[in-house]
């Protein structure tokens, strides 16, 4: 790893969007600085052997010059909320009753005290499926499960989906019998379809650019030097 000038050097890591705890997963993205150049698939196998079981690195990009951070490639993230014991008759007239106002406030405990923000405004959509719940033996193996699949803007403070559940609660008083489950599936740049762009494409597309480039003629000038780059890696779980 490259590590920060000064009287104390730090490792130059840095997590975009990183997940509340108590959720999991799926699309967790990092940037390390390297101090340099490794094969990423080896980085990757390295990273993912000295982290514990269920976290794993799915795979290292080079981050490539001209492509930026991946904080300018994510304003949105995409999550998964089960509700076990909640029929998705209940769960759609509270969602609707949700979406239908501009503003729902809700109380966090935060480091500085109690304070309120707004759960709505962030919220780009909602859908409702049913699911079949499964691991929510507290409810029984007919218990009804909601599943709700909410995409939320990054916002200041975070909306998160805990945050998203006290504003159902706070509106119609929806209230799942068991605790709810949420995953993280995706982030990235939301386009104007509501999808979630990958945030390391545009690094995919400049190493194989760079693959498909000619060599250079004999005699002409070298490959440019460059400093090693910081790597975007994904681990899930």
């Amino acid at each position: 790893m490259a590590y920060s000038a000064g009287f104390t050097p730090h490792p130059k890591i840095s997590y975009v969007g990183a997940a509340p705890t108590g959720v999991a997963s799926d699309a967790e993205y990092l940037e390390l600085a390297l101090a340099e150049q490794v094969d990423v698939d080896r980085l990757r196998a390295a990273l993912d052997a000295a982290l514990p079981p269920g976290l794993d690195v799915l795979e290292c990009v080079p981050a490539m010059p001209g492509t930026g951070g991946l904080a300018e490639r994510i304003d949105a993230s995409a999550w998964r909320v089960e509700l076990p014991g909640v029929t998705v008759e209940e769960a759609e007239r509270a969602v609707a009753a949700f979406l239908q106002r501009d503003v729902v406030e809700v109380e966090r405990l935060t480091k500085d005290g109690r304070r309120l923000l707004d759960a709505r405004g962030p919220v780009v959509g909602v859908t409702v499926t049913a699911g079949p719940g499964p691991g929510w033996s507290d409810t029984g193996p007919e218990s009804p499960c909601a599943i709700l699949d909410v995409v939320v803007r990054q916002a200041t403070p975070a909306v998160r989906p805990d945050d998203v559940l006290a504003a159902l609660r706070a509106v119609v008083g929806l209230a799942p019998p068991a605790p709810p489950r949420a995953t993280r599936l995706a982030q990235g740049r939301l386009d104007d379809t509501g999808r979630l762009a990958d945030p390391l494409a545009a690094d995919r597309a400049a190493v194989l650019a760079a693959a498909d480039r000619p060599p250079q003629p004999e005699g002409g000038p070298g490959p440019e030097r460059r400093p090693a780059p910081s790597v975007g890696s994904r681990p899930a779980g």
